[in-house]
């Protein structure tokens, strides 16, 4: 038999290599090549040897109801999930260090637990002590939660799979536990592959929801193969500052529910805490009459956000100018700029340009474009934007503001939080005549109209 040689892994992308190297040809990281024992000799070919085992086909309508979800208790995580968790379901959450991910999944199965779920807590980064220290601190040191610190997965397959089937199992985290039928180290592709496979099969087969915390790299994605998100129902990110009160829990992926759904937190002593309206919280510290501040009216899965786009464009001393960008696409803010300049006579490349989504929130549809326009033009001229006034719409190349989905809704939330009127597409339904909303609304067709709208109140402010 033909001696197997060992072969290299990317941890980064997967990639397998017969020799290693500094940096991976396939997705370009460097340093992420580990050197992996030798797989065991492939099986033969499906035209040989024994034959499979003939599967049951079934109807695709079946003959029992399917069973019910279940809430967990906390309403914006119930939101995010799509009304609560799916028997059987893998969730797996992502964030950086510190975000809250144990936080929130431990408020999670205490209050299952509290509404009479059997809940296992399983870490494999901290001590049994320090996970009650952390439920002492929330006030939840009384909920009926089992705890476990483990890492060797077949001790964890073997307790789960015997007994009284629990409601939730959280593993936290994926990259900690190890299969000791592989030689590699926790975290490496293979173990971290291996290790999810089995829990997620044991949970399809048992019955519970089963939550996957994962480390994330210093580019914000989720540690190990990629695959581990295909393998998965559900993938949840946390975003926000760590410096700042406000989380935003995000769907990636949900196979039972609707995708890019958000829930907002706030970080307390008391742990992670709903936040019901979170177009007024983004509001609150608002200050009108202030060149350079937009209110945009967005989206965020199905429900209307409200929150206000900073930006200052000052002269700049250097030969390239700054451009810094924080809770938007920096490659669509020098695409706007290009607009600006070349459809609507304004100079900006120039300058420096800073740009901000105030909250912490990341906002990524392109309905912000006339919002952010709107307050690159109003620091600019140094024209404040109306302080009842809510904005959206997109920006194509040739300069034109095009219609975006779900105006209705984001009329309605502005009127809700008291603005009286709109700066919306040209075309749409909001903007056609005889079109029902809930406030004014003032179209705009090109961004030469913008730039004209704000010459106007230059002028009129001389």
């Amino acid at each position: 038999m033909a001696k197997i040689s060992a072969r290299y892994v990317c941890q980064e992308c997967g990639a397998a290599t017969a020799r290693w190297a500094g940096r991976c040809d396939s997705c370009g990281a460097w340093n992420s090549i580990v050197e992996e024992a030798p797989r065991e000799q492939a099986p033969k070919g499906l035209g040989s040897g024994k034959g499979g085992r003939r599967i049951e086909l079934v109807a695709l309508e079946g003959a029992s109801a399917p069973p019910p979800r279940r809430a967990v208790g906390i309403a914006e995580l119930d939101r995010v999930t799509g009304g609560g968790l799916v028997p059987a379901s893998a969730l797996l959450v992502g964030g950086d260090p510190g975000i809250g991910k144990s936080t929130l999944l431990l408020q999670a199965v205490a209050a299952i637990a509290r509404a009479g779920g059997a809940c296992v807590y399983i870490s494999g980064e901290e001590a049994i002590e320090q996970v009650r220290l952390r439920a002492l601190r929330l006030g939840l040191a009384n909920a009926p939660v089992q705890l476990a610190a483990a890492t060797n997965l077949r001790d964890i397959v073997a307790t789960l799979d015997h007994g009284t089937v629990p409601a939730v199992v959280v593993i936290d985290s994926i990259q900690t536990m190890y299969l000791d039928a592989l030689d590699s180290a926790p975290g490496t592709v293979a173990q971290v592959r291996a290790c999810a496979a089995e829990m997620i099969r044991l949970a399809k087969r048992r019955g519970f929801a089963l939550f996957l915390v994962g480390h994330v790299t210093k580019e914000g994605q989720i540690a190990g193969p990629r695959v581990l998100e295909h393998m998965v129902d559900t993938v949840l990110y946390f975003e926000g500052e760590r410096g700042h009160q406000f989380r935003i829990l995000r769907a990636t992926k949900n196979r039972f529910g609707p995708t890019d759904e958000i829930g907002v937190f706030e970080m307390t002593d008391a742990g992670l805490l709903g936040v019901a309206n979170p177009s007024a919280l983004f509001l609150a510290e608002r200050r009108g009459n202030v060149s350079g501040a937009c209110v945009f009216a967005g989206i965020e899965g199905t429900r209307p956000v409200l929150m206000e786009i900073q930006a200052l464009v000052a002269p700049s001393s250097l030969g390239t100018p700054r451009r810094a960008v924080v809770g938007w696409d920096a490659g669509r803010l020098a695409m706007l700029l290009a607009v600006l300049d070349a459809r609507a006579g304004l100079a900006l490349g120039g300058n420096d340009v800073y740009l901000n989504v105030a909250g912490g929130l990341r906002v990524t549809e392109p309905a912000a474009d006339l919002a952010v326009a709107a307050a690159l033009v109003s620091s600019a001229m140094d024209v404040p934007v109306a302080a009842d006034m809510a904005v959206f719409g997109e920006i194509g190349l040739s300069g034109e503001v095009r219609a975006v989905g779900q105006a209705e809704a984001r009329l309605k939330e502005a009127a809700k939080l008291g603005f009286a009127r709109a700066l919306v597409p040209k075309v749409g339904r909001a903007a056609r005549p005889g079109a029902e909303a809930p406030i004014a609304v003032r179209p705009i067709g090109h961004v030469q109209d913008l730039a004209a709208l704000f010459r106007r109140g230059a002028a009129a402010g001389s």
